[in-house]
């Protein structure tokens, strides 16, 4: 945010304004494990998973709720408490795809998870072809007590792509799961990646305009990292592509933010992983010197959410 004149620049809709407009302040994230897999996993689609996703599904900071959900969300509010005393929280079921169970063993989960006081929000990160309409439903339901998200990992629109990192559903899947959320009330957040092998900076911008075509309400936008133990970890090592650097990474990552629409909620401008897996790129694990220089570069090239979204709109 630069200030001009006195009067503050919002760069892009973040998710903390949207949290302090609605709740009146910031909710921090509890990340939860409800011991899930994911059908790319258990030989449904595949056994190895997405060729980026690490051994525990991205729920690295993830707490088991193997004990039960309000022993896991006390665990997870210990790491925060001290930012945080007396606030509410986001229960984030984090870890593989989190809806891939019958929608009773999820009933269980999120209704625990919904019925403390603490929590002021459900959200559910898990794939588009795992929502079946049961399981719609008790989210709908859910969402009636307490606000309830769902996280969709989309990663690229580009059929290449989506088969190079064995994503294992075809776009129309993803479109379908939006609309049928939607519908049902419940806001999307969608997840893409940023330097996927293969990808220009045009084809990346393709995915976050068609994100929002569909009307997701958020966006993560997650740079690539590259993990030991992922069959990325194996491509990267042989040569197979490049990660970006941080100067190539700030205009692509200005070129999505131009071309959301100006009411999407941006819940991520990098994302982190767990530095002790990190191999590239290595400059991502100064998170402050990443959100530093991504604040200054807008600033310098007054880069504003929604600038190019009607500009190149469809005809």
């Amino acid at each position: 945010m630069e200030k001009k004149g006195g009067e503050a620049v919002e760069r892009y809709r973040s998710l903390n304004r949207y949290l302090r407009e609605t709740y009146g302040e910031k909710l921090y994230k509890l990340a939860l494990d409800g011991g899930f897999t994911c059908p790319n996993r258990d030989g449904t689609l595949g056994t190895g998973g997405c060729s980026f996703c690490s051994g525990r599904g991205s729920g690295d900071f993830a707490e088991s709720c193997r004990d039960g959900v309000p022993a896991a969300v006390r665990r997870a509010e210990g790491r925060v408490a001290h930012k945080n005393p007396g606030g509410r929280y986001i229960a984030y079921f984090q870890s593989f795809s989190s809806t891939y169970a019958p929608a009773e063993r999820l009933r269980a989960l999120f209704a625990e998870a919904v019925s403390l006081p603490e929590v002021a929000v459900l959200s559910v990160a898990t794939r588009p072809d795992c929502l079946p309409e049961e399981t719609v439903r008790l989210l709908e339901e859910l969402n009636r007590i307490k606000p309830v998200w769902v996280e969709l990992g989309l990663q690229t629109v580009h059929p290449e792509t989506a088969r190079r990192i064995r994503r294992g559903y075809e776009l129309p899947v993803y479109d379908g799961a939006v609309r049928r959320l939607k519908k049902a009330g419940i806001p999307v957040i969608t997840h893409v990646i940023l330097g996927l092998p293969g990808e220009s900076p045009e084809m990346i911008w393709e995915t976050v305009r068609h994100v929002g075509e569909v009307g997701s309400w958020g966006v993560k936008l997650q740079l690539l990292h590259v993990l030991e133990g992922t069959d990325l970890a194996k491509e990267y090592r042989a040569g197979a592509f490049e990660a970006l650097t941080l100067e190539e990474y700030l205009p692509l990552l200005a070129g999505c933010v131009e071309r959301l629409p100006q009411e999407t909620v941006i819940h991520r401008l990098t994302g982190d992983g767990a530095k002790r897996e990190l191999i590239a790129p290595a400059w991502s694990g100064d998170k402050k010197r990443v959100l530093n220089a991504i604040a200054r570069y807008f600033d310098e090239h007054d880069v504003r959410q929604g600038a190019k979204w009607q500009a190149e709109a469809k005809t």
